[in-house]
Order: structure tokens, then sequence, then C-alpha cells
């Protein structure tokens, strides 16, 4: 059987030269914290879920970002023993003041610094992305490494 499929966004804003990035906490499971997400339907693209998805559980629209279609990952893990691959675009909030409007699926929302957002969310998988992310993010906007 093929793996479940979900896309989303890894949204960053820039607080006085800070990079913060943006956890949910689920409502529902084991209340786990993830960067918007959700699966993807049949008849859409992995990068439009991601769009669909952010607006629906975060209230931001394709406007409310600067989408760095170039800059991604692909995590592939197991959930109840089934295989699931998720795709992160890398995302900047354009108005860094702007929080997200959380839809049902989600009970509250941080913008946390690098290694807070990795200890919260406690995945290796996603630690490695906002590792690797955060570089990139450091030469985008000029930042000393």
């Amino acid at each position: 059987m093929a793996p479940k499929r979900a896309a989303g966004f890894l949204i960053y804003r820039l607080i006085s030269n800070e990079i913060q990035y943006l956890l949910m906490k689920a409502s529902y499971g084991n209340f786990h914290w993830t960067p918007p997400k959700g699966h993807v339907d049949a008849d859409e693209s992995d990068y439009e879920t991601a769009l669909r998805e952010t607006h629906e559980e975060a209230g931001y629209t394709e406007d409310d970002l600067i989408i760095y279609k170039n800059l991604y990952k692909i995590l592939n893990y197991q959930v109840n023993g089934k295989s699931k691959v998720v795709i992160y675009w890398l995302a900047q909030l354009r108005d860094a003041t702007k929080n997200p409007l959380l839809s049902d699926e989600h009970t509250e929302f941080k913008f946390l610094n690098k290694t807070d957002a990795i200890l919260l969310c406690g995945y290796k998988d996603f630690a490695n992305m906002v590792e690797e992310l955060d570089v990139e993010i450091k030469k985008i906007h000029g930042f000393n490494q």
C-alpha cells in the first residue's frame, strides 16, 4: 500500500533578527506540536495541499507568506505502523505580527526559536529539517553563521 501523503509549510518569522518557527498543538491524538500540514486529497498537488491546509489550520493565505518553493524537505516516518510521507516547504510570514487563526484541529500556537521548537516537537526528523532549513534562512537574510 502506498504511504499516506501530507504537505505543509515550515513557517517562520523574524522578530528583531531572531528566527521564530510556528508550531501548533493538535487537539487530538497525543496532542503533538507541528507546523500546519494535512493530507493530500486525490485531486490536488502536494503544493495545493500545503496552501489549503495552511489556510484551514492557521488562517494564512499565499499572500501572507513568502514561499521558497526550492527549499523543502520530505520526511518519511511511521504513524500507527503505517508509512507517511510529508513535504514541508519553507515559508516566511510577511507580517511578523500576524498571529494564526486556529481551526478546531489545534488548541494553541507558539512562535519559538530553533532550539525550543525542536524540543517541543520532539521528533528527530523534524529536528533535522529545522536545523537544515535554519541554515538556509540565515543565508537568505545574510545572518552570520
